[in-house]
């Protein structure tokens, strides 16, 4: 619903409003994430498989300058999380960033963020359940059974789990992102280990000397790291996951704070400090997209099973990954559904207060993606990846953009800024988005991905046009019942 609709029905009945919740949306869900499970689902978020995997190739080609990509994709990340932890505060939604959008851009600006979001996390969903059918043929017993088939099995039981309940949607992510943590510290220790006591590594001595003796920091020169921008952001998606599950937590104000500034020394401590690892312990030139950086290392110095033991962690990453993706969408999805802008199904919940219909419409698409296992197995991981991308660059736009009129709204006194709050604001929201721009528009000198994703702007905005004009009207019944209800 609009600024303006919110504004006369509180005008009209005051004490009505007050009784309801802010976006028709939230209403039905349990309370039942606990600070522990918000804490591990922004860790989860933090470290996925564009770490445990995409990492090789990224330093393969842009050299030990892609931990100055880590670091710099990772501040402006820590702002957009940072922002959206001042609007939950401000507002706690399950609806998150489409509900801000809704109030602050008005439903226009809702159905895009929404939307957007969807085809974020539909394609990112085919991506994972492709990365797992994937890293399941690593392992001999399996390479018999078609790529489509473990694709399939994958998405059941992602699916099942997240129909059960929100509770033990949070108990897996915790104990995924256990797996995910262990196995980095484990890793950073034996790194170190290495480095300290000079111990050979594949025919090299760690140091720093393995950096300056092939080629430098940018050993292939700048454009390289430009280029591996995009799949670096792509690794930071899912760190919105935070503002989305506060709406199912009892205790926002004390969880999200602190959920959210540990990010930052997460991201310099897990991507920065990885990368900075495998920098000095193996040229850039050793490592490869095919095979996990970790795994090359340990490879290297002869530890046996390495390669079974991180396949099985970036095997949980990418079903973690699958996991957050239908829990998110289900919420977002019913927010937009009780606006108008999504299908009326969408809406509905179970027992167990699990938006289903929401989840069930991303698993249709997740199932398209199955097909294109079929079809194309080869090319379908990166078919998907980059339309994922323009998702996830549009939903870190959006959630700038609203925290912008936010405080501009703060400013006229027309609500109240919470204590905890992004800071530098509106330099930060401007930079931040002038940055997410630039990485979108200098893909341009990446003929083989960057190209094709920019090509997919028009279609995709033609699609949203198109979809608008098709729902527009429902969307403004929705809007007018929802006035209708306030002033009665």
């Amino acid at each position: 619903m609009s600024k303006d609709t919110v504004h006369t029905a509180d005008i009209a009945a005051p004490s009505r409003a007050s009784a309801l919740p802010a976006d028709a949306g939230d209403a039905g869900y349990s309370k039942d994430l606990k600070h522990r499970h918000v804490n591990m689902i922004a860790i989860g978020g933090a470290i996925g498989t564009g770490l445990f995997l995409g990492a090789g190739g990224r330093l393969h080609d842009a050299g030990p300058a892609l931990a100055l990509a880590y670091l710099v994709c990772g501040v402006f990340a820590f702002f957009v999380v940072r922002a959206l932890g001042e609007l939950v505060l401000y507002r706690p939604s399950s609806g998150s960033f489409v509900s801000y959008a809704r109030e602050f851009l008005g439903e226009k600006g809702a159905y895009v963020a929404g939307w957007m979001y969807f085809l974020n996390w539909s394609t990112t969903g085919i991506a994972d359940i492709t990365a797992i059918a994937l890293y399941t043929h690593y392992w001999s017993m399996f390479t018999s059974i078609p790529q489509w088939v473990l694709a399939l099995i994958a998405l059941a039981v992602v699916l099942a789990v997240n129909l059960i309940s929100v509770k033990i949607f949070g108990e897996m992510e915790f104990w995924f992102a256990i797996v995910k943590v262990a196995t980095l510290v484990a890793f950073m220790c034996v790194g170190i280990f290495l480095l300290a006591t000079q111990h050979d590594v594949g025919g090299q001595t760690p140091g720093l000397s393995v950096i300056t003796d092939h080629g430098g920091v940018f050993p292939h020169g700048l454009m390289p790291v430009v280029l591996v921008m995009q799949g670096v952001i792509f690794a930071y998606a899912a760190l919105e996951l935070v503002g989305v599950a506060a709406g199912e937590t009892a205790e926002p104000e004390k969880v999200v704070p602190r959920a959210v500034n540990s990010i930052m020394w997460r991201v310099g401590l897990f991507y920065v400090g990885s990368v900075v690892l495998l920098a000095v312990l193996l040229p850039g030139s050793v490592y490869s997209a095919d095979e996990s950086p970790f795994v090359t290392v340990l490879s290297k110095i002869g530890v046996s099973g390495a390669g079974d033991v991180m396949n099985l962690v970036v095997l949980t990453a990418a079903m973690s990954s699958l996991n957050s993706g239908l829990y998110s969408t289900g919420r977002i999805l019913r927010s937009m559904a009780m606006a108008g802008s999504a299908p009326r199904f969408t809406a509905r919940m179970n027992r167990s207060q699990v938006p289903y219909g929401g989840i069930l419409l991303t698993c249709a698409v997740c199932v398209l993606g199955v097909g294109l296992n079929f079809l194309m197995p080869d090319q379908a991981f990166e078919i998907v990846l980059n339309v994922a991308s323009l998702g996830i660059i549009s939903t870190w736009v959006i959630i700038m953009i609203c925290h912008l009129v936010f405080v501009r709204r703060a400013k006229a006194g027309l609500l109240a800024r919470p204590s905890f709050r992004l800071p530098g604001s509106p330099a930060t929201e401007i930079v931040t988005i002038a940055f997410l721009l630039a990485v979108l528009g200098l893909v341009w000198n990446d003929p083989e991905v960057g190209r094709k994703t920019l090509l997919l702007v028009p279609v995709v905005a033609a699609a949203l046009v198109g979809g608008w004009f098709a729902i527009r009207r429902r969307v403004a019944d929705a809007a007018g019942r929802e006035l209708a209800d306030l002033t009665k």
